[in-house]
């Protein structure tokens, strides 16, 4: 675990240098692209530091995990929002982790009470949408709602969503790692 603010941003960037050209799950981008994508649709939308850093880091788990990038064709859900959390937990503050903790379950909460979402979902997020769950059920929407964090977790989910685009322009890793230091655990000065 990184003890320190330059360390905990090394390895952000390692990870993404080590692992981000994988193929993100079926879509036409890589892990580094999508991650970009989502970062740069919160900034644009002027989020606080805590939800671009979110958006960067809410598909780490995936950068993680020894599963193979076909894993969902082959019936597997590899839990990454959880993988990440846990991750995150340990070098950022809930501003960060929680969003990125819920971004399935807003997934399912929006298949439940936006009838049309369903249908602007790719097939792999379908896909994906099967061996999460599905849509929630009544009682589990209540439950989401009655979270804190569930307008983030919504936000960060349709960032998500549009952050398949092949070719798209966005800056760099190193400019949305700059919003890190802000949201690190032993330095957060926002909540």
């Amino acid at each position: 675990m990184p003890t320190d603010q330059t360390s905990t941003l090394d390895e952000v960037l390692q990870l993404f240098h080590r692992h981000g050209q994988s193929q993100y799950g079926g879509e036409s981008v890589s892990q580094l692209e999508h991650a970009l994508q989502a970062a740069c649709f919160a900034e644009r939308a002027h989020a606080r530091p805590s939800l671009i850093a979110a958006a960067l880091l809410h598909d780490v788990g995936h950068l993680l995990h020894d599963l193979p990038e076909d894993a969902p064709d082959r019936g597997v859900d590899d839990h990454h929002e959880s993988l990440a959390a846990n991750w995150l937990r340990h070098r950022f503050g809930p501003n960060v982790v929680e969003p990125v903790r819920l971004h399935v379950a807003a997934k399912r909460y929006l298949c439940s009470i936006e009838p049309e979402y369903l249908r602007v979902l790719s097939p792999p997020s379908v896909l994906s949408l099967q061996l999460q769950g599905g849509p929630m059920t009544n009682d589990e929407v209540t439950e989401f709602r009655s979270n804190p964090f569930c307008d983030c977790a919504v936000a960060l989910r349709r960032w998500d969503d549009a952050a398949k685009i092949p070719r798209m322009q966005t800056p760099t890793l190193e400019h949305f790692v700059t919003y890190l230091p802000s949201v690190l655990q032993i330095n957060s000065q926002e909540s």
